[in-house]
């Protein structure tokens, strides 16, 4: 079931918004303290945002600036401002989309289902523990820290990650990088594992990969 993250400090709205999502086979979730908006989305991991403008300290248009620092999690803005450079002010600082109040239920229902197959189609982001891998951008994310990866370093540690807690050969591993027209040799990559450990290791995530003797590598 798909987390729909609602914040909106007029909680008539938030608890009408609830019970529509609710009905509609989504689980809603309702943002009841907005000091830390942005960190609030990141723990929650929703799969989508219904962001209101006109919120406590930081408003909407501030807190999606701040989150598109951290996360690509698809938001829709949602405000009863209906005018041009709102629209445009929300889309530029990264929403995925924009409705304004009052809104047709129908229609949002339409929106939220349209940004989530899109979301679902596009979405690059995986997990490890808690590092947000970010293919696309050959990122690796935790907190306010980052890292970025080489090519053969994603490639490396996708097939790790899509396998975790077993061992992939070392074989696999150069044959994968060959089929994506990335040339390796044994040295070249006990050199790129290597870096790899090393970027783990800045983000918290010590031994993250270990070398199993004459089988490959193992993420655990």
């Amino acid at each position: 079931m798909e987390k729909i993250l609602i914040i909106e400090d007029d909680m008539t709205i938030s608890h009408e918004l609830k019970e529509l999502l609710d009905g509609s086979g989504y689980e809603a979730v309702i943002l009841e303290e907005f000091e830390h908006t942005v960190e609030h989305i990141i723990e929650s991991s929703p799969n989508l945002v219904l962001l209101d403008i006109n919120i406590p300290f930081l408003n909407g248009q501030q807190v999606l600036q701040n989150l598109r620092k951290k996360s690509d999690v698809p938001v829709i803005m949602v405000t009863s401002k209906n005018t041009e450079i709102d629209e445009v002010l929300a889309m530029s600082y990264g929403a995925d989309d924009y409705i304004t109040k009052p809104y047709n239920p129908t229609l949002l229902l339409l929106r939220i289902s349209a940004v989530l197959k899109r979301a679902n189609r596009t979405s690059d982001s995986l997990t490890y523990k808690d590092i947000t891998v970010y293919s696309g951008k050959g990122v690796l994310s935790r907190g306010d820290e980052s890292v970025e990866l080489t090519k053969n370093e994603m490639i490396i540690f996708q097939m790790l990650l899509h396998r975790v807690e077993t061992i992939v050969s070392r074989d696999d591993i150069m044959t994968e990088l060959w089929n994506n027209a990335e040339y390796v040799n044994e040295n070249t990559l006990t050199v790129n594992v290597s870096r790899l450990r090393g970027k783990l290791a800045k983000l918290g995530c010590e031994n993250a990969i270990e070398t199993k003797k004459g089988q490959g590598y193992m993420l655990v």
